[in-house]
């Protein structure tokens, strides 16, 4: 895959890599890990699309620098800039975790009209599934943005989240999920910029429900595809049946034996999908 960099108007970069031929599709990965998340699926999908795949910023190789705001709202613009720069005025997209919601707030704002959108398990509307678990990340990672703890809190942060946690995070105990994890935080270590980084996107990112997404679902007036996980425990089914219920063209469909990282326990199954939506 090749190695791009494209600029936002306030100067924040995103690195994203691409490859193959055909209609540009752009897949969105979620929270705390970086393009790799779709390698998997990369090879069944790239002979059918040029495959785009961003670093979202803080993740990565985008920008880390602190001075940008890192609210959801910035980061859904950035994303929505980016994905009709690279994908065209109606882009074919698709996102997972915090790329779904991004992508979804995006279209709240009026920034983004893609053309098709694959939603993989996110929130959507709901609040976070395990409410403790979550709070306890988001509080660690505004701790890192007080004088004297960025660079520790970087250290504390890789301990925290050694490479064995991504084959926990799927179903099917892939071990090439290590990597994964290995990639996201190989360089949080003593990295206060991106300590910096993460602390103002922990402090500005939606805690509880975004219950205005459900009124946002019954105006979406193009075709979704809901991929779900049916073991994974941060999203459970319910929220896309819900979502199913008022989006007016829409059909869910669900990988059996699949966990969070839905592309690890079944690349074949996520690219067989996507390929099918997508054309």
């Amino acid at each position: 895959m090749r190695l791009r960099l494209w600029h936002a108007g306030d100067g924040a970069r995103i690195a994203y890599r691409e490859t193959g031929t055909g209609p540009p599709l752009v897949l969105v990965h979620s929270a705390g890990f970086s393009h790799r998340e779709f390698e998997p699926a990369v090879e069944g999908l790239s002979h059918r699309f040029r495959l785009v795949l961003p670093d979202l910023p803080a993740h990565g190789d985008s920008e880390d620098r602190p001075r940008h705001p890192y609210t959801f709202d910035w980061m859904a613009g950035v994303l929505a800039a980016f994905c009709i720069d690279v994908g065209g005025r109606r882009p074919l997209v698709g996102g997972h975790g915090l790329g779904g919601d991004l992508l979804v707030r995006a279209m709240e704002l009026g920034l983004l009209s893609p053309a098709r959108m694959a939603l993989m398990p996110c929130r959507l509307h709901r609040p976070p599934e395990r409410p403790k678990a979550h709070g306890a990340w988001l509080a660690a990672a505004r701790a890192a943005g007080l004088p004297g703890l960025d660079r520790v809190a970087g250290h504390a942060v890789k301990l925290a989240f050694r490479p064995e946690r991504g084959v926990a995070l799927t179903a099917r105990q892939v071990p090439e999920a290590q990597d994964l994890v290995r990639h996201a935080m190989a360089d949080v270590g003593g990295n206060a910029n991106l300590a910096r980084s993460w602390a103002r996107l922990a402090r500005n990112l939606p805690r509880g429900p975004r219950r205005q997404v459900l009124d946002l679902l019954p105006e979406l007036d193009l075709p979704v595809l809901l991929l779900w996980a049916d073991e994974d425990r941060h999203h459970p089914l319910r929220g896309a049946e819900e979502a199913l219920d008022l989006l007016p063209d829409a059909m869910l469909r669900v990988l059996p034996g699949t966990g969070y990282l839905m592309a690890y326990d079944d690349p074949v199954g996520v690219a067989r999908e996507l390929v099918a939506f997508f054309g």
